[in-house]
C-alpha cells in the first residue's frame, strides 16, 4: 500500500458539507455510477443545501454513520468510504431485514485519477477500524452490482466474501446486488 495515505485518510467534519456534495456528485458522473450508486446525479443535483448540510452533520460524528476522505497533499479530496451500523430487526435499504448489529459500507468512490495510489485501500482500513473498534460490531458488509467487477476484484482483495445473499437492484430488478462479508472483520486485511 502506498503509505502516505494512511496519514491522509479521515472523518469529514459538519461543515465540510461543501466538499461532501462536491465529491458525490463527482461519484455520481463517473461512467459505474448506474451499478454503483443508489441515486442519480440529477437527483443529488436537485437537493437543496439543507440536504447536503444534515447529511454531512450525520456522517461527521455520529455513532451511527461515519464518512471518511483521503485527501491528497494539494488538498483535494481522491476519495471516500462511508460505514452505515444496522441495527438487528430493521430493514436495510434494499428491504431486507437485518439479523444482526452490523456495519454497512456504501458510498465508496475514488477519483480515477487516484486509482491504483492506494487510497482506497487506507479509506477501507479506516472505516474497517472505526466499526469494529468504535462501533463495536463483529460483522461488516457490503452490497456490490452483480456486474462492476472492477469494484468486486478490490473488495476480494480486502478480505470480503460473497455471503450468498443478493437482492434486486433498485430501479432494475432484473438486475442484482451481491453481498459480500469481510471475513475477518477484526484483522487486518493480506494486501499484495
Amino acid at each position: 500500500m502506498n503509505q502516505p495515505w494512511r496519514d491522509a485518510v479521515r472523518p469529514i467534519s459538519a461543515d465540510e458539507w461543501p466538499r461532501v456534495k462536491e465529491l458525490r456528485l463527482s461519484a455520481l458522473r463517473d461512467p459505474a455510477a448506474a451499478i454503483a450508486f443508489l441515486e442519480s446525479y440529477e437527483r443529488a443535483l436537485a437537493e437543496p443545501d439543507s440536504f447536503w448540510k444534515e447529511r454531512a452533520e450525520a456522517a461527521a460524528g455520529g455513532s451511527r454513520v461515519r464518512q471518511f476522505v483521503a485527501e491528497g497533499p494539494d488538498g483535494v479530496w481522491s476519495g471516500t468510504v462511508t460505514v452505515l451500523i444496522e441495527e438487528a430487526g430493521n430493514d436495510d435499504v434494499f428491504g431486507v431485514t437485518v439479523e444482526q448489529r452490523q456495519a454497512h459500507i456504501v458510498g465508496v468512490f475514488l477519483r480515477p485519477e487516484h486509482r491504483g495510489s492506494g487510497a482506497i485501500d487506507a479509506l477501507f482500513e479506516a472505516a474497517v477500524e472505526w466499526a469494529v473498534s468504535v462501533a463495536k460490531v463483529t460483522r461488516v458488509r457490503l452490497y456490490v452490482h452483480e456486474d462492476n467487477a472492477r469494484a468486486e476484484g478490490f473488495y476480494r482483495r480486502f478480505g470480503f466474501v460473497r455471503s450468498g445473499v443478493t437482492a434486486p437492484m433498485k430501479g432494475d430488478p432484473s438486475k442484482t446486488e451481491v453481498e459480500m462479508v469481510l471475513d475477518r472483520p477484526g484483522a487486518p486485511p493480506a494486501l499484495p
